[in-house]
């Protein structure tokens, strides 16, 4: 990949959202990008495995847990993402099984590590708008991610940037 966030900043100066420094890698990639899928959880992740159980199509997930102290992605779901064409996920939460997810070329972000994850049955809520870490993700959007930070760009000011993302 081609593109580097801090490049796409200085292009597109205010058609880009900064997302707040509060995430961090736990993928087996140092950066990737998607137009945006959106998940909203509330704690359990039993959509979550269904939505990467689909085709990711280089699609990034976008997952609000709204910070809840469960983890939602680890190991199994990491290599769910990977054999669907996943391009990266985007958890607003934690995520487990770490010295796992870092050996697959799979974008994984999130706020911080926790061991344990939820067993309550709750539905979650697919292609809502997202809002959180200072930033709004909207479906076909797109979001970029490496070592200096996370972006969301409209997919308006995306098709600017075809030959530096490919």
């Amino acid at each position: 990949m081609k593109f580097y966030t801090a490049d796409i900043c200085d292009e597109l100066q205010d058609d880009v959202q900064i997302v707040e420094p509060v995430f961090k890698a736990y993928g087996g990639v140092e950066k990737a990008f998607g137009k945006i899928r959106t998940l909203r959880l509330e704690r359990n992740n039993t959509d979550l495995i269904a939505m990467l159980k689909e085709p990711g199509d280089d699609a990034f997930l976008v997952v609000d847990v709204g910070a809840e102290y469960y983890a939602v992605v680890g190991e199994n779901l990491m290599k769910l993402a990977q054999h669907n064409g996943w391009a990266g996920i985007l958890v607003n939460g934690y995520v487990r099984d770490i010295h796992v997810t870092t050996t697959i070329p799979v974008g994984l972000w999130a706020l911080g590590t926790c061991p344990r994850k939820s067993f309550e049955h709750n539905l979650g809520e697919r292609g809502e708008v997202l809002e959180f870490a200072g930033a709004v993700f909207k479906e076909d959007d797109w979001v970029m991610a490496d070592r200096d930070g996370i972006i969301v760009v409209s997919d308006a000011a995306a098709e600017r940037l075809q030959e530096k993302l490919f």
